[in-house]
């Protein structure tokens, strides 16, 4: 489906001793580890070095997966004994193969730069290929695309240490076998066969097809410092306060040619530079309609048009995108039919001063590890209820996302920071869901209590062609076989529906 990492890539390598033996966790918790096997991707084309800044924020360090134990059992363990390394906040493994699934379990350990404690084993979630962009798209064929687990945010680190343990069953497993609740409804074709996009390529590590399953090859740990946090990022709320408003005037310094570009698509909202996009009042939302889509509405529409207050939204320059990580060029697609809704599965272990970071670590990780052309996402909503622009191309705008694979024509993604499958999504959060799909559908005339109809795009459960039935707002699972947004949030998505179709006057 997708090619292998074009030779864009420029890796640096530095090696030295490894420790002999891995301490135990309570040992070893402030013990340093020396550095091993590090590697920098300084991926960059020539464009996009000419016009980056010369102080770009932000790097990853990836480090090839290694050989741990060999057992009949359970087949060869790849990963890295503790080590040290420079400091990053986002993790997350990637290999060749962007059609290939890794059955197994990924689990790391991590340092506090801070105090030099580790934690304990945490799991970083597996299934994550199908989110990304719809199969035989440009985007997909580019060359350049990568499978990877979802990212896992850790905070502040210099130590890491991780292991793969490949799974006896491949069927039937992990996130995917929780999956529950209403998916599209298939209008003139079944679903197609789940997991017919391919099965794990043989690697590193791979045991007997009837005993374990085969680890992708090519397997690698990228360690993603998002940069030094901006001012924007400095007063966490208190508890039951509302978010804090971003700055209000841009930020300062010379922007590139591509901060320009990605700013300007919001210029029909506000001025060049703009750290936010202001909330609207109702009355205000609707006059900005008429102007923004006029010649496009209905006289009906003109007359009474259904449409949430526009929720404020912070641009990609108010959380610091470094725009010379996405392609320049913006891709659209005619119309929002729908809004998907996500989790981004990275833990909920992050303050809401901390998102934009978070933010800047996921569009690192999409871009220079996934090999996507930007962010997937639209949207993305902090646990605090504050908004953020994701894909460039203006918030107002019909934008191609890469966020549900087969469904990212005439749909938006919108994705909630943290993972939900057993933890419950904060009020706040479920409020500026329904608050940005009551603004966002409303632009385009839908209903959010109703469905539409989409066409497939391929994935695993509808073939490529096929007509579906969908909720104007539903969840990933809906119309992928995954467990996102997580079982939590999912239950969320009815009153999110009721709510917004309210805020738009229905």
């Amino acid at each position: 489906m997708r090619g292998i990492l074009a030779s864009s890539i420029g890796v640096t390598c530095a090696a030295a001793l490894a420790l002999p033996l891995a301490p135990p966790a309570a040992v070893s918790a402030r013990t340093p580890a020396p550095a091993a096997d590090v590697a920098t991707r300084t991926a960059e084309t020539a464009d996009a070095r000419a016009d980056a800044r010369a102080d770009v924020p932000g790097s990853t360090q990836s480090l090839p997966l290694r050989p741990l134990t060999h057992d009949r059992a359970s087949g060869a363990v790849l990963g890295l004994t503790p080590r040290t390394v420079r400091t990053f906040s986002l993790l997350g493994v990637v290999w060749d193969d962007p059609s290939a699934d890794l059955h197994g379990r990924v689990q790391v350990r991590t340092r506090a730069a801070g105090t030099g404690v580790w934690t304990d084993w945490q799991d970083v979630e597996t299934h994550s290929t199908q989110h990304g962009a719809d199969p035989d798209s440009p985007e997909a064929a580019s060359g350049t695309v990568r499978g990877a687990t979802a990212p896992l945010w850790v905070g502040e680190s210099d130590g890491v240490e991780v292991r793969v343990l490949p799974e006896p069953d491949p069927g039937g497993h992990g996130e995917h076998g929780e999956q529950s609740g209403e998916r599209g409804e298939p209008e003139d074709a079944g679903p197609a066969d789940a997991g017919s996009g391919g099965g794990p390529s043989g690697g590193e590590g791979a045991g007997d097809a009837d005993e374990v399953s085969a680890l992708p090859a090519g397997m690698r740990l990228d360690l993603v410092d998002p940069g030094e946090a901006g001012p924007e990022e400095s007063a966490e709320p208190a508890e039951g306060a509302e978010p804090a408003e971003p700055a209000e005037i841009p930020r300062t310094g010379v922007m590139t040619a591509a901060a320009k570009a990605a700013s300007a698509a919001n210029s029909a909202l506000v001025p060049l530079g703009a750290t936010e996009i202001p909330s609207l009042t109702a009355e205000e939302t609707r006059e900005e309609l008429v102007s923004l889509r006029g010649p496009e509405l209905t006289e009906q529409q003109q007359a009474k048009p259904y449409i949430g207050p526009r929720p404020a939204i912070v641009t990609r320059r108010g959380w610091g995108a470094d725009e010379s990580l996405r392609e320049g060029s913006f891709v659209y697609t005619s119309t929002v039919k729908a809004a998907f809704v996500h989790h981004t599965a990275s833990g909920n272990n992050y303050s809401c001063s901390q998102a934009p970071s978070l933010i800047r670590g996921f569009y690192r990780y999409h871009t220079r590890s996934l090999g996507w052309r930007d962010i997937g996402y639209n949207f993305l909503i902090d646990k605090c209820g504050r908004i953020y622009e994701g894909r460039a191309g203006g918030v107002a705008k019909p934008v191609k996302g890469a966020h549900t694979m087969g469904f990212n024509s005439k749909t938006t993604g919108i994705a909630v920071i943290g993972s939900y499958g057993s933890k419950k999504p904060s009020s706040k959060a479920v409020k500026a869901v329904a608050r940005l799909t009551a603004w966002k559908l409303g632009l385009h005339g839908r209903n959010p209590k109703k469905k539409t109809s989409l066409t497939s795009g391929g994935g695993n459960l509808y073939a490529k062609g096929t007509k579906v039935k969908m909720k104007v707002i539903s969840g990933h699972r809906d119309g992928f076989n995954t467990s996102c947004p997580g079982g939590k949030l999912y239950k969320k998505l009815s009153s999110v529906r009721s709510k917004a179709a309210t805020y738009q006057g229905r």
